[in-house]
């Protein structure tokens, strides 16, 4: 549902903790028993290229649908656990989104080295997916993949030439009208700090508020190249689109360097310009509290890794 982390904790239904095998055969110890069977926790991380997807979260079985990254994933990890395997993510990504390092959780009865994981559910995943690192949690650890998550991080890749590039069709949002760089960064500082982003809200959005606090946001020129990171406590649904359309509007001067503060303040999605391609998002990292020892927490990635 989201390209977009919405950060807003609200009640959901209790985890599907299957431990059916392939084949269907029941694991499951006798009944009154199923307490003394020990349940590891693990939390992963994981890549992505979102072109051929429908999106992180699984959908209904439809014709001609894509398959969600998160069904091919739990497929993997589930193959590997002789148990059914269901996940949580950091944050759902819409159709098309890439990620670099999506976070997830998960538990199960099977006990496997953080290795199996790793290895033995990239066997099973295609080239445009795969697992990077797998820790452990204590089982009773009070951690969530998407609650405990204290900022996220997001990459827009943009290319401004005359004519689009074959090569990165899909992998990265495209104009054919130069951008000033200079402009944008003087537009994007003024949306930095704790606001109300209504005027970049998806209309679907299904936050509970449309306050986020967007600690940074980097516009850099590599090339033909416009490398833009956005770091916040939260975003909302289409909110990293909606805020590149509107500076690519200040970037090829359609709109003044003003402009991205007066539809900030408008509240108003229809204040803003449309919507952005999906190609060119990724999300790059979820930072969590360096107490939890997670990869994710101690090895920050670069757009260097990327371009």
């Amino acid at each position: 549902m989201d390209d977009d982390l919405t950060g807003d904790r609200q009640a959901e239904a209790g985890r599907a903790e299957g431990v059916l095998p392939a084949g269907g055969a029941e694991t499951q110890p006798a009944d009154g028993q199923m307490g003394d069977v020990p349940r590891h926790r693990w939390v992963c991380g994981v890549s992505y290229d979102g072109r051929d997807f429908c999106g992180w979260q699984k959908q209904p079985p439809v014709p001609g649908l894509a398959p969600s990254v998160q069904t091919t994933v739990e497929a993997a990890l589930s193959a590997v656990a002789g148990q059914t395997i269901d996940i949580r993510c950091a944050g759902r990504t819409d159709a098309g989104v890439h990620a670099l390092e999506q976070v997830i959780e998960f538990s199960t009865t099977a006990q496997r080295p953080p290795t199996a994981w790793v290895r033995g559910a990239n066997a099973h995943l295609p080239d445009t997916v795969a697992v990077r690192w797998a820790a452990p949690l204590a089982p009773d650890a009070d951690f969530d993949a998407r609650f405990s998550a204290r900022e996220r991080t997001y990459w827009y890749v943009l290319i401004d030439s005359p004519v689009a590039p074959p090569l990165w069709q899909g992998r990265a949002g495209w104009t054919h009208r130069p951008l000033d760089v200079a402009r944008m960064q003087a537009a994007a500082r003024s949306v930095l700090g704790t606001h109300d982003f209504s005027s970049f809200r998806a209309s679907e959005c299904q936050a509970a508020t449309p306050v986020r606090t967007l600690t940074e946001w980097t516009v850099e020129r590599h090339g033909a190249f416009v490398m833009m990171r956005l770091t916040a406590n939260a975003f909302l649904h289409h909110m990293v689109r909606n805020l590149v359309g509107s500076l690519v509007y200040v970037g090829d001067g359609r709109r003044p360097v003003s402009w991205m503060a007066e539809v900030l303040a408008a509240r108003s999605r229809s204040a803003g310009a449309p919507t952005f391609a999906a190609g060119g998002l990724y999300l790059a990292s979820v930072r969590y509290d360096e107490a939890w020892g997670l990869p994710c927490t101690v090895r920050p990635l670069s757009m260097a890794e990327l371009v």
